[in-house]
């Protein structure tokens, strides 16, 4: 019987999902509905691992060391993301006019309609959910989460999000 109630006192008990966990399932659900909405406005190969350079590539093009740093992703990773882009149109390699011994990457037409409506599919994500949820708890969600990114160094490139979300 002693046995029976020291595993009743060690058992463990369901706990609610921890935080990072349950907004990693967040991400997935809304990486998930992008990807199935720009499948459907014709960009079915863009996966999330290309977030590398979508999400940090300036407007007028990027170093890949500067994808690399920006986004936390190795630079041959980053090497072989701006290939695939590459070869399916979104982005190109054109000599850097500062250094002609490098090259920028920068986006072709395709690639900024791609990134325009993966921004605009944001928007309607995050707008549905404030019609689901309540505006101002996902105004105040996305305040939160504004905040402990900006105050963490490890989430650096999250400070520039404003301008590297542009289209």
């Amino acid at each position: 019987m002693g046995d029976i109630h020291h595993t009743e006192q060690n058992r463990i008990e369901p706990e609610r999902i921890p935080l990072p966990a349950l907004l990693d399932d967040v991400k997935k659900i809304g990486f998930g509905e992008l990807h199935t909405r720009l499948e459907a406005e014709g960009h079915p190969q863009i996966r999330n691992a290309h977030g590398c350079v979508f999400r940090y590539i300036d407007i007028d093009g990027s170093r890949l060391t500067d994808l690399a740093t920006q986004s936390g992703v190795t630079k041959q990773a980053v090497g072989e993301f701006v290939d695939e882009l590459q070869a399916l149109g979104y982005v190109e390699r054109v000599p850097d006019p500062m250094d002609g011994r490098a090259k920028i990457i920068r986006m072709t037409e395709r690639g900024r309609d791609a990134r325009r409506a993966a921004l605009r599919i944001f928007e309607d994500i995050e707008r549905d959910w404030g019609e689901r949820f309540g505006e101002d708890r996902v105004t105040e969600l996305r305040a939160v989460l504004e905040a402990i990114a900006a105050e963490d160094e490890r989430a650096a490139p999250a400070e520039r999000a404003t301008t590297a979300y542009r289209a």
